[in-house]
């Protein structure tokens, strides 16, 4: 199995990919009318398996928006990485450099997603995988790629990787650099550094309430002095939309896009970083990239999964 998932199919014309370095999990998620009470007995309206994880998630919507992409995370031979890889495989993501781990499970996430209100609750079960390190991100041919995209994990190790990209922007023109992108969702005291290293960087709601900030552009006020002079700082606020601040400090925004009927929010946010990347490296401006990303996700709510947002 380990070895039929190591493939590389090229990306078509010899257009440069973009890499998502991150987490991948099996979701089993089961929809329901309502969200249970505790302690009840409750049927669900559906069940169904999913590949899931931030970084994992946002490949899919990559590949389906049609960039050539790469995954980078860690697995562990069994079932449930049978069913992940050949689900990358069926995306058309590749996984050459997926990191095959000799001991531990791979994660799993029960969801439970309501039919009623659309919201989606999440028990992760983050095993004792190791997550990839600088070491294995060596094996990456930087100059395969234009854009890596991490899922702030691992922090130290996370940043040798980057510095590496920055070493080999370095000793190439600039049309040749890679762009690095950096999420940061959840509040931990360790992943904050990965703020400093992004050209552009994605905070989430909850980080942003963590620091007591009440609103998008309250939280890049607030935030904009952690990220390198020059680097993009964007925080998606659900309903509200999402804002950003970019090189030039102006401040921009782009209104939600809900759908008639709010259907599924799960992975919602790894669309919504996905299309601003895909956006952002085909050269659209902040803007549009803000507007492309609100409506993706605004589509994704609207629907089971992640087919039919394209």
């Amino acid at each position: 199995m380990a070895a039929a998932a190591r493939r590389d199919p090229g990306a078509p014309g010899g257009e440069k990919r973009i890499m998502c370095v991150g987490l991948v999990c099996l979701d089993i998620i089961s929809v329901v009318e309502a969200f249970p009470a505790e302690d009840s007995d409750t049927r669900c309206v559906s069940q169904r398996w999913q590949r899931g994880g931030n970084a994992s998630n946002s490949c899919t919507v990559l590949a389906l928006l049609g960039a050539p992409c790469a995954f980078m995370g860690s697995l562990a031979p069994g079932h449930a990485a049978d069913f992940i890889t050949a689900d990358f495989q069926r995306r058309g993501v590749d996984v050459t450099h997926v990191a095959w781990q000799p001991c531990g499970d791979v994660p799993c996430a029960c969801c439970i997603v309501s039919a009623a209100s659309g919201s989606r609750t999440i028990v992760l079960y983050d095993t004792n995988l190791p997550d990839v390190t600088a070491r294995d991100f060596e094996r990456v041919d930087l100059s395969q790629y234009k854009w890596i995209h991490w899922e702030a994990r691992n922090a130290e190790e996370q940043a040798a990787m980057i510095r590496r990209v920055e070493r080999h922007n370095r000793a190439r023109p600039a049309g040749e650099r890679v762009r690095i992108s950096v999420e940061v969702e959840k509040p931990r005291e360790e992943l904050l550094p990965l703020l400093g290293l992004g050209h552009v960087v994605f905070i989430s709601k909850d980080l942003a309430q963590h620091f007591g900030y009440r609103s998008a552009p309250e939280a890049l006020r607030g935030l904009h002095d952690r990220v390198q002079p020059g680097a993009t700082l964007i925080c998606a606020w659900a309903e509200e939309g999402a804002d950003a601040v970019g090189p030039s400090g102006e401040l921009v925004h782009s209104d939600a896009f809900p759908p008639e009927t709010l259907v599924d929010t799960l992975g919602a946010g790894d669309t919504f970083n996905a299309a601003v990347i895909f956006a952002l490296s085909a050269g659209r401006s902040l803007q549009d990239a803000l507007t492309f990303g609100c409506q993706v996700a605004g589509k994704k709510c609207g629907i089971q999964g992640y087919d039919g947002i394209v």
